[in-house]
């Protein structure tokens, strides 16, 4: 609101061999651990992760669709994975699937929320799957849960 990615991050240095995000910067000087959230509906999206964050030691990453998580672990490296089910073109069972084919992430736990969610598949990947809509304190427990 106002400020430059300058003011939040520092300066950038052009030199550097790969860019590095927020995420990743705090991650790795800080230990703390990050979640990548993966939701659609922005409004539901800026809640979770406000919460996370005021309630929660971790950082939140949220993107809107699978291609965008796909591109976002090229650069982070999660400690969990939160998805919306029913997301545009790639649903969150096809997403989950694809980001477990990359070996540094193939133990990377998932909570799965919907209003509709498919339980035999997350039974088989073991997901954890909660309904929208959600309850908040058991949403960040279950965050604590899988993380620890």
């Amino acid at each position: 609101m106002g400020h430059d990615v300058e003011q939040i991050v520092g300066p950038v240095d052009e030199s550097a061999a790969a860019p590095e995000t927020a995420a990743t910067v705090g991650r790795e000087s800080t230990g703390i651990k990050t979640i990548l959230l993966v939701e659609d509906d922005e409004s539901i999206g800026e809640v979770l992760v406000q919460a996370i964050l005021q309630e929660t030691s971790f950082l939140a990453l949220l993107v809107s669709n699978g291609f965008e998580a796909l591109r976002a672990v090229q650069g982070i490296r999660p400690h969990l994975f939160i998805l919306d089910y029913q997301l545009p073109r790639m649903n969150g069972i096809e997403l989950y699937d694809q980001l477990h084919t990359i070996p540094e992430l193939a133990a990377v736990p998932a909570i799965m929320i919907s209003a509709r969610l498919p339980r035999h598949e997350l039974v088989r990947r073991d997901i954890l799957g909660m309904n929208k809509p959600l309850d908040l304190d058991e949403f960040l427990q279950a965050i604590e849960d899988r993380i620890h």
